[in-house]
């Protein structure tokens, strides 16, 4: 415990209720609500039955508290890429300083690690963290309900809030929304760590009008795009919570749109949290201009499945209920499903002294005098791995990376924000941070002279990178653009509230400058969504790419510069070559030409592109058998070589192309993915399963996953662009599977 840090204002409390609370405490175990020995339905049916109609509706409030039962419920905290209890955004608690959290790189970092059991570990330690908050008497703020992970997908990079989608592909996003989900809950299946909100349910992938703005599309792209990674979160991650999105689908706000229940619920199985989107309520007045006012909109919303508002609800909730617009029995319907989140919570265990049943009840109490997760080195280890494995390597002409060091006498870092980790809107506070400057300074040590400039003075620079061997020149965005709410002067910059203007680098013309100055010129762009670098990819020796907020972006771009770490991230996305490449933004259907599924021209980067330090040959695909019927299976093997001199990861990538569909398909679909490391000379077999129903397509007419009987390519390899094995295997039976 850190006690120098903080005030330990609950102190007293604590004590109090340890000496003279135990006989209430034991006294208000004995409500069966608290009986561990019942059942969940149970449990909630009789807490129900206690609780007033005003208390119910309190309890569709953040954290609420019930004091006469002794009940508090824990509140949401943000947790994209690590807990945020600070940062620009503000989530710290009022009146105190900030509170320091493990700080990865951002959520588009973390999906080009296309690493699951990374994602794990991630979410595990920041599921213990807000544990640790919450239940520590000394803290006691947050919660353990984490607005995490993010499912949107990323259509489109002029998105502002692209750094919050792990990519374009739904199988991709969907496997690592299923990996962050399982580590913040943990693998207990009665009680969980943390509970994963995922968000932003659907289609939120424009930010200008966002609050007024309808997704359109058919049912069709509806199941098999737009809802799969949070279908993948439910079904396969055990995720039990949801925030709806401000936008519509096809004219219905998402808030009380019938597809909550009939599909989320009746279907994936999500007897858990639906809330609001942060004042959504309002605009579904306002902007949306659906009702006339909020006691017929919150009627509505809890119809349709919400039971958490982040919203001013309770005066017109109250209403609602009064003039006979919403009854209890609706009320009790949804807090039903509200309160099975809170029971895998340990919420409702018994409150008195002696041995908990939640596994997780002692993290931040019981400290037995180690630090917090926070300032331990197993933390710090993981955000370093997390950062290398997010790096991409764009562009390495001649071997020119890694750079040897022990051949440097001067190196010049030029950029803007090079001494700084710069964190977004959804970061919190880091316990420390390495800037980029920083992480070559300690890499190169003292032996070698290095030198920086901001780029404010170009010429300046130019001449510092003109006498130095080596120019590293650090590009991209701020990801709050460095200016207030809703404003980007930068037009390709964007964050909630903005869409970027453009995806044309402005800085792409300091670059050229140092390049003139000094031809061994190295460009990390550091950014939070796809650039059209076509300039630095045609003329620049080496491209990096990282995102932004990671507390080791120093170091781990220092490991990868200079070959203490070889680059393995692969894009989630698809970069054009430029806004000509790019459809208009509120065109949400897919096939008119979006993503590489779709896609008519040839991008800059290609879905899942990367390099590597090494080389890797794909010497066979071979299946387990050449035919199988549509309730079957296939094992998909893969033998991959490193052929060239180090080991290295590899991400090895699973596709499909269907050869006879009778239905317009995918030009190309992932299906599986691993990342596996390989020694320098050694082979590794990777297998990996494909089912027929996997390769169905949605059919809207008989509202059912239908399988072709039709002859289906499977292809492997590094890039999407570069798949050199292939096999067919012939799907023998048609089938129709009922979600």
């Amino acid at each position: 415990m850190h006690l120098r840090l903080y005030p330990a204002k609950s102190i007293f409390v604590f004590i109090l209720l340890c000496t003279i609370g135990s006989q209430i405490l034991r006294a208000q175990a004995d409500y069966p609500f608290r009986d561990p020995k019942l059942s969940d339905d149970q449990r909630i049916a009789d807490l129900l039955g206690r609780l007033t109609l005003p208390e119910k509706v309190t309890l569709m409030s953040d954290h609420p508290k019930f004091p006469r039962l002794n009940l508090v419920f824990s509140g949401q905290v943000e947790g994209l890429h690590g807990l945020a209890l600070g940062g620009p955004g503000g989530w710290g608690p009022r009146g105190r300083q900030p509170l320091p959290t493990t700080t990865f790189p951002q959520e588009k970092g973390l999906g080009n690690t296309w690493d699951t059991e990374l994602l794990k570990k991630i979410g595990a330690l920041e599921g213990q963290e807000a544990r640790y908050y919450y239940q520590n008497p000394v803290f006691d703020f947050g919660g353990v309900v984490v607005r995490a992970p993010n499912a949107d997908l990323s259509r489109d990079p002029r998105w502002g809030r692209t750094e919050e989608s792990m990519g374009e592909d739904p199988f991709m996003v969907g496997t690592m929304v299923v990996a962050f989900a399982q580590g913040l809950q943990g693998p207990d299946p009665k009680h969980w760590q943390a509970a994963s909100l995922m968000k932003h349910f659907l289609a939120n992938e424009n930010e200008e009008k966002r609050s007024s703005s309808s997704s359109d599309f058919d049912e069709r792209l509806f199941r098999e795009y737009y809802s799969v990674p949070f279908r993948m979160g439910f079904e396969q991650g055990g995720s039990r919570a949801v925030m709806a999105a401000y936008n519509s689908w096809n004219g219905t706000p998402m808030m009380i749109h019938p597809v909550l229940k009939d599909v989320m619920v009746k279907e994936w199985g999500n007897d858990g949290l639906i809330c609001t989107d942060g004042g959504a309520l309002g605009l579904l007045i306002t902007d949306h201009k659906t009702f006339p006012d909020k006691e017929k909109g919150s009627a509505a919303a809890v119809k349709a499945g919400i039971n958490h508002f982040l919203d001013r609800y309770q005066d017109d909730l109250t209403k609602a209920l009064k003039d006979g617009l919403v009854t209890e029995a609706d009320m009790d319907a949804a807090l039903k499903n509200l309160l099975h989140v809170y029971l895998h919570l340990g919420e409702m265990d018994p409150a008195g002294p002696g041995p908990s049943v939640d596994p997780y009840a002692k993290i931040g109490v019981d400290t037995g005098g180690a630090l917090p997760p926070w300032e331990q080195q197993s933390s710090r280890e993981l955000v370093r791995k997390a950062t290398d494995e997010s790096i991409v390597l764009l562009k390495n002409d001649n071997n020119t990376l890694p750079l040897d060091r022990t051949k440097l006498k001067t190196v010049a870092v030029i950029g803007p924000w090079v001494d700084q980790v710069l964190l977004d809107w959804y970061s919190g506070t880091p316990p420390y941070n390495v800037g980029v400057l920083q992480g070559i300074k300690e890499a190169v040590g003292k032996g070698v002279n290095v030198v920086y400039a901001d780029g404010s003075n170009v010429e300046a620079a130019k001449a510092l990178a003109h006498n130095a061997d080596v120019a590293i020149v650090v590009v991209g965005n701020h990801p709050t653009c460095n200016a207030g709410w809703n404003q980007c002067p930068v037009p390709s910059n964007g964050k909630e509230s903005v869409d970027r203007k453009t995806i044309v680098l402005e800085q792409e013309e300091l670059v050229k400058q140092i390049f003139a100055a000094n031809p061994h010129t190295i460009e990390v762009l550091r950014s939070s969504f796809p650039y059209a670098i076509v300039w630095s990819q045609q003329n620049l020796p080496a491209i990096l790419h990282m995102t932004l907020n990671s507390q080791e972006e120093g170091h781990g771009v220092a490991d990868v510069l200079f070959g203490d770490y070889a680059p393995a991230g692969r894009l989630g996305q698809t970069w054009p070559t430029g806004d000509a490449q790019l459809l208009p933004m509120m065109d949400y259907n897919l096939l008119h030409g979006r993503t590489y599924l779709y896609a008519k021209d040839k991008p800059l980067y290609a879905f899942g592109y990367g390099l590597s330090y090494t080389t890797f040959a794909y010497e066979a695909l071979t299946l387990s058998a050449p035919k199988v019927n549509a309730d079957g299976a296939v094992q998909v093997t893969v033998k991959v070589k490193n052929t060239g001199k180090r080991a290295s990861d590899e991400v090895v990538q699973l596709y499909v192309q269907h050869l006879d569909s009778k239905v317009e398909r995918p030009q190309i679909e992932l299906k599986g993915f691993k990342r596996v490391h390989i020694e320098a000379g050694a082979e590794k077999t990777v297998t990996m399963d494909l089912k027929p129903r996997d390769l169905a397509y949605w059919d809207a007419s008989s509202h059912a996953w239908r399988v072709e009987k039709e002859p289906v390519r499977i292809l492997a390899g590094g890039s999407s662009d570069k798949l050199p094995v292939q096999a067919t295997v012939q799907v023998e039976t048609s089938g129709e599977f009922k979600p």
